[in-house]
């Protein structure tokens, strides 16, 4: 991480309460970024997050993505705490799973939800972001997306899937519509990744229901796409900026 220096940095981090988004607020932190950790549900985990960190550089944003234009207020919200924003990462996201075989109110509403917490909403915050970078010279996006992107997932998770897709083409949309802005924007695509929700299923199912398409044996840990993270809004890699980037143990290549 000596590379990495985000000192006089200030970045967005949603979904940072828990699970990969924690580990990327962590890392951002680290390496000396201001953070803007946003949360929904997660007050308490978000809280002991700024403990740990001493309450410095950390600023605590709550909204609710899966409600529609609550985007935008968050982004609102984060500039009036932390000023200027260099860097935006859209981490926060959703799984309902919606059978085919679900009622219709069900199923609509997995939909409906999945794809305004995974895509609407990210959108919305990319939309304010690149506004406000545009006035600043640059800024970077990281958008989280998933191997379920190019691969598919169970039929029960069509909806994730399919939001996950929307990701890419939202991304590589950017990058290529305002990179003469100074504005970067990169996709990360993990598999599965050792979080607690992962633990559970491998708890229930057993490892080898998660294992045994990784060639490498284990789910990835969440300080790989940390470190990818910091790594992409340090600038270190603007010439990649449209690009996606699998993490995934050698288990899907797109």
């Amino acid at each position: 991480m000596t590379l990495i220096d985000l000192q006089n940095s200030t970045v967005l981090v949603t979904g940072g309460s828990r699970g990969i988004g924690e580990a990327i607020a962590r890392t951002l932190h680290q390496a000396g970024a201001s953070i803007l950790l946003h949360y929904s549900q997660g007050e308490a985990g978000a809280n002991q997050i700024a403990a740990d960190l001493g309450h410095e550089r950390v600023y605590l944003v709550q909204a609710d993505l899966a409600v529609p234009g609550a985007a935008s207020a968050l982004w609102q919200k984060a500039l009036a705490q932390g000023g200027a924003i260099n860097a935006v990462v859209n981490n926060a996201a959703t799984m309902p799973a919606a059978a085919i075989t679900d009622p219709w109110d069900s199923w609509s509403a997995a939909w409906q939800d999945t794809l305004q917490v995974n895509l609407v909403a990210m959108a919305d915050l990319c939309r304010e972001a690149i506004c406000h970078f545009q006035s600043q010279g640059g800024g970077t996006l990281v958008n989280l997306a998933s191997r379920a992107a190019f691969r598919g997932d169970g039929p029960e998770f069509m909806a994730y899937a399919a939001s996950k897709g929307g990701v890419i083409g939202l991304t590589r949309s950017i990058a290529k519509g305002f990179a003469q802005d100074g504005v970067r924007a990169y996709a990360i695509a993990p598999g599965f990744v050792r979080t607690d929700r992962i633990e559970q299923v491998m708890a229930e199912r057993g490892a080898e229901y998660v294992t045994r398409d990784i060639p490498m044996g284990a789910p990835a840990e969440p300080q790989d796409i940390a470190n990818l993270v910091a790594f992409l809004v340090a600038g270190l890699a603007p010439h990649a900026t449209g690009a996606t980037f699998d993490v995934n143990g050698a288990s899907y290549f797109h």
